[in-house]
This record gives C-alpha cells, structure tokens and sequence, in this order.
C-alpha cells in the first residue's frame, strides 16, 4: 500500500495527519509542523506504524516496535482476536488509562534489559546503568514509578506479569461491568 492511499483510507483526520508527519519525517523531508520533530512510531487501534528511523534507535534501551506492540494490548478487544469476552474482560489487557505510556516504555526497557542481559546481577547492572542515563521523553511517564516498576521487573520470575500488575487499573474500577459508566 502506498503513503498515498494509506493517508486517503484512514479512518481519522488526526491520524493521517500524524502518519503524514511520521512518513516525511522517517524520509528526512521538510516537515508539516514544528510539532511533527521527533515522531518515530504510532499505534491505532491494532496496528503500528513506524518511519524507518525507529530502527536506528540510538539508545540501548530503546526498541519502538516492542513500545508500539506494547499499545495494541490496551486498543484491542479480545473478541477481535476470537477470545471471550466476558462482563469484565472486554480489552485484551486491562492498563490504566493514564499508565499507557508507563506501560510501552515499561515493556520497551524492560523487553532491552532481557535481551542485553544474562541473569539477574547483570539485569539489575543494566537497570542502574539505564536509571543514569535519559528517561522516557513523556510528561505523561513519572520517571520514578518507570523505574520502580522496571527494578520489580527485573527482580521478579515473571517481570512482564509485574510490568501489567503495576499498570493495571485498581482492583475496584476493573470490576466495573462492560456497558456501565
């Protein structure tokens, strides 16, 4: 599919617009926006879009195709991929609204430190070296929390079921029946 009829048959304004600014941008052209500096990867309900820069990531700790993978487990419902739903369970996993971002740059880290990584003593190395460096660029990420969360990972037999523990809604708007609200 070209960018052409990509741009023509999305479903929103918005996104076309970004996707637009993502392309020229991955490209090195003269951008639309003083805004559009910067954007490398965006998720839409279930699919990814990434400008070739993301794979050029600079640091070591960053990895854009895991961090918009991370997105489609909160956009997709679980019918979508033949799961049953039931009164409680619509999304495939159920993330905070605002731990999103916590979550994909959690997942991001995290899914870097168990590839660089062979065994817990060099993880938790990896972790302190990375908890020097830069945090996410989000306003929307407490760094402190991302990184409590990423030493929890790392700690843990199963560091993925932390990251969405830690990034689950609390207990009592989780039981909020599908329909109500």
């Amino acid at each position: 599919m070209t960018i052409d009829a990509l741009l023509q048959n999305t479903q929103w304004l918005a996104t076309a617009w970004k996707l637009a600014k993502l392309y020229l941008g991955g490209l090195g052209a003269e951008l639309l926006a003083e805004d559009a500096s910067g954007l490398v990867g965006l998720s839409e309900e279930t699919t990814c879009y990434l400008s070739a820069a993301s794979f050029d990531a600079p640091g070591r700790f960053e990895d854009f195709v895991v961090h918009e993978a991370a997105h489609i487990f909160h956009n997709c419902k679980r019918e979508t991929l033949g799961l049953r739903e039931t009164r409680t369970r619509e999304w495939l996993l159920e993330i905070d609204f605002g731990k999103r971002e916590t979550f994909a740059y959690a997942c991001e880290a995290y899914s870097r430190l168990q590839a660089l990584g062979d065994g817990l003593r060099e993880r938790q190395r990896l972790l302190a070296e990375h908890e020097q460096g830069s945090m996410p660029p989000d306003e929307r990420v407490d760094a402190v929390e991302y990184v409590d969360i990423l030493r929890e990972a790392v700690a843990a037999r199963n560091g993925w079921k932390r990251i969405l523990q830690r990034c689950s809604p609390p207990r009592a708007a989780r039981r909020t029946r599908i329909g109500e609200a």
